[in-house]
């Protein structure tokens, strides 16, 4: 076995700079909303970066292809999956770059101080606590389920680490938006981009996307809905684009 890897695990290669990430398909793989996320994401030459909750650890190890960013630290609450995180995070020499925090995102100020940070980046759980069914396994449940956070916190996380000017990036549910974009408000991080995703052009959006910038300008863009599968039931043009060279058979089906 791979000297990188436990039982159960595996590696995958993710076709993008060589980059490879450590998976557990008993847990939980990165899925097309993460790799969706990475690419709305926007970050300049030297910024920082916190994402909250990073599970495998697949959006900092992209961002780190796809960007400058100088810093990405990310926060896993769940011992296991930060774990794994990490030694992704070494087996693609990137521990210069990439910081994996094993700690409740609640204890930010642990290791940010307020107004510091110029982007942060967040796949969280989409189900509320008590909604949904769910899975016995804990690793599924914490990461789907707002358990040990919820929406609130990490908005409001996320308002206090961000410089004034500085973006907050999301992926949730569409069913949500009223509750993301009162309480972005709430903790004045403007809602400036949104982008509904689609399964197909005749269904209704199941994800969402969207930017916000702390302490901006009132003005939100709605951009033109992203279409997944064509009606033969392969991916359409913008996924194959947005996904560039990213192995597209790795992850689960999670954002589907």
């Amino acid at each position: 076995m791979n000297s990188w890897v436990k039982a159960h695990e595996r590696i995958d290669d993710l076709q993008l700079n060589g980059l490879k990430i450590i998976q557990n398909p008993d847990g939980f793989c990165f899925g097309i909303d993460a790799v969706l996320l990475s690419d709305f994401t926007k970050v300049k030459e030297g910024a920082t970066v916190v994402e909250l909750g990073t599970g495998t650890g697949i959006i900092p190890i992209l961002l780190s292809a796809k960007t400058k960013a100088s810093k990405i630290s990310a926060f896993e609450v769940q011992d296991a999956m930060a774990e794994m995180a990490k030694r992704s995070v070494e087996m693609n020499g990137l521990g210069d770059r990439i910081h994996i925090i094993n700690d409740n995102l609640k204890a930010y100020q642990k290791y940010f101080e307020k107004s510091s940070v110029d982007v942060v980046v967040s796949n969280p759980p989409y189900m509320s606590g008590n909604s949904g069914i769910h899975n016995e396994d804990d690793l599924k449940r914490i990461s789907r389920h707002e358990i040990l956070c919820n929406l609130e916190d990490i908005i409001r996380v996320s308002a206090s680490m961000l410089k004034p000017g500085g973006a907050f990036y999301m992926v949730h549910r569409p069913n949500r938006f009223v509750d993301i974009v009162c309480l972005m408000r709430q903790y004045k991080l403007e809602p400036k981009e949104v982008r509904f995703v689609q399964p197909k052009r005749d269904k209704k959006p199941n994800i969402m996307l969207i930017k916000g910038v702390r302490c901006g300008k009132v003005e939100l863009k709605f951009h033109d809905p992203l279409v997944v599968y064509q009606e033969n039931g392969d991916y359409t043009s913008e996924i194959y684009k947005i996904y560039g060279n990213v192995q597209i058979d790795v992850f689960d089906k999670r954002g589907e």
